[in-house]
This record gives C-alpha cells, sequence and structure tokens, in this order.
C-alpha cells in the first residue's frame, strides 16, 4: 500500500502511475478533487482517491483516519512529493507566500511522517521517499522562499533516516535537476531569462523509474540519496 501526495500532477502522477503498473495499491492525495478522481479511474480499483490539502491539518485528518482503517492494512510506502514553487528574492516573496512554502515543502511532510512512521515500526518494514531538488543542495537568485523549504526537506529525511536505522524502514532523498512539470507554469521558463528551458528538463517519469527503483532493490538494501541531473 502506497501513499503518494502532489498526486494529480507531475511528479507525482507518473510515481503513482509507475507504482499502479508495478500491482501497488496507491492512495492519491492531492488538492484537485476532480483530478485525483480521474487519475483513480485511469488507474484502476487498486488506486485510491483521497482530495485533501496536506498543508492542512483538518483537510488532512480524515484522510489519515480512512488510510488507518484500510481493510488491506496501513501504507507500506510513503511518498512526500507535493510542493509548491514560489519564485523570487527576499524583497519581492511576502512573508505568507514564505510561510505556505514551508507549510506544502517542510511541515505537510512532517505530518505525515508522524502519522504513519509508528504503523512502519511497528511492522518492521516500510519505505519513506521524500521528492527533493537540486535546489536542496544549491541556492539559486530567486529562491529565496523555495531553497530553505527544500533545505528543511533534505534535513527532515536525514533525521528519519538516523531514527529508522535498523527498524527495517528505509528512507530515501530522490532530488531531480529542473523537472517539466506544471509548478513552472506561472513562470514561463521557456521565455525567462535565467531559467532552465522545458527542453532541457528531466521529464516527471524519469523521477517515477528512480522512484521504483529504490523501493524495489532487496529489503537489506537502502538507496539514501539518488541526485538526478539531465544528461
Amino acid at each position: 500500500m502506497a501513499v503518494v501526495t502532489g498526486a494529480s500532477r507531475g511528479i507525482g502522477r507518473a510515481v503513482a502511475t509507475a507504482l499502479a503498473a508495478h500491482g501497488a495499491a496507491v492512495w492519491l492525495l492531492a488538492r484537485g478533487a476532480a483530478e485525483v478522481e480521474a487519475l483513480a479511474a485511469e488507474l484502476g480499483p487498486l488506486a485510491r482517491p483521497a482530495p485533501c490539502d496536506v498543508a492542512d491539518a483538518a483537510s488532512l485528518a480524515p484522510v489519515l483516519a480512512r488510510l488507518a482503517g484500510d481493510a488491506d492494512g496501513p501504507p507500506d510506502l510513503l511518498v512526500n512529493n507535493a510542493g509548491i514553487f514560489p519564485l523570487g528574492g527576499v524583497e519581492a516573496v511576502a512573508p505568507d507566500t514564505f510561510t505556505a512554502a514551508l507549510a506544502v515543502n517542510l511541515a505537510a511532510p512532517y505530518r505525515l511522517l508522524h502519522a504513519l512512521l509508528p504503523s512502519m515500526r511497528a511492522r518492521g518494514r516500510g519505505d519513506v521517499v521524500t521528492i527533493g531538488s537540486v535546489a536542496d543542495r544549491r541556492v539559486f537568485p530567486g529562491n529565496a522562499a523555495y531553497a530553505p523549504s527544500k533545505f528543511g526537506a533534505r534535513a527532515l529525511h536525514h533525521a528519519v533516516r538516523e531514527e529508522t536505522v535498523g527498524s527495517g524502514i528505509r528512507c530515501v532523498l530522490v532530488a531531480p535537476a529542473a523537472t517539466d512539470t506544471p509548478l513552472w507554469d506561472p513562470h514561463d521558463p521557456d521565455h525567462t531569462p535565467g531559467l532552465p528551458s522545458r527542453a532541457t528538463m528531466l521529464r516527471p517519469e524519469d523521477v517515477a523509474d528512480a522512484v521504483l527503483w529504490a523501493v524495489t532493490r532487496p529489503p537489506h538494501v537502502t538507496i539514501e540519496e539518488l541526485r538526478l541531473a539531465r544528461s
């Protein structure tokens, strides 16, 4: 049983599709109800649509209750993928936008980990995948909100990794370079100086392939970190 956040588009959609094709039951978490319902219909009976805002505790709570009561048992795999991508420097990005980036990119993964790790630990198995970014190690101009949130997500990955060593839980950070997803749409990268063109970006399916490879290694093998770049 897998949980994928931000599952309605981009990397999340590609990961959910790859996992379902591999035979996994997949919970699809995303804000767009119509989009997750349509994706669930496309993926088949093992897909569970779960529209919610992962950054909103009240919106997420009913989904966590459904996960806990699923007849197939609690999740074995959590893919923390949902994210937002504000661009701008410190003087340009409003404090509320900074807070929103932290809420989606960092606090939401923490909330899901807090809820789902105990059952993984009790069963002695599970996989936690954090979708990182090149910006979780390198700060680019205009990343005043995005980079801190992704640096924090990388730190959270390492914290969970240290706390679960020897437990049977595997933690992997999959950190792609720029990837052609709808997150770029507001920024028009093909016509904005300083941004990579879409033609030079990775594809969501490239990231999904890396996730699937990491979580299908033998149980005694942990892939702690994968960094993906365009060749």
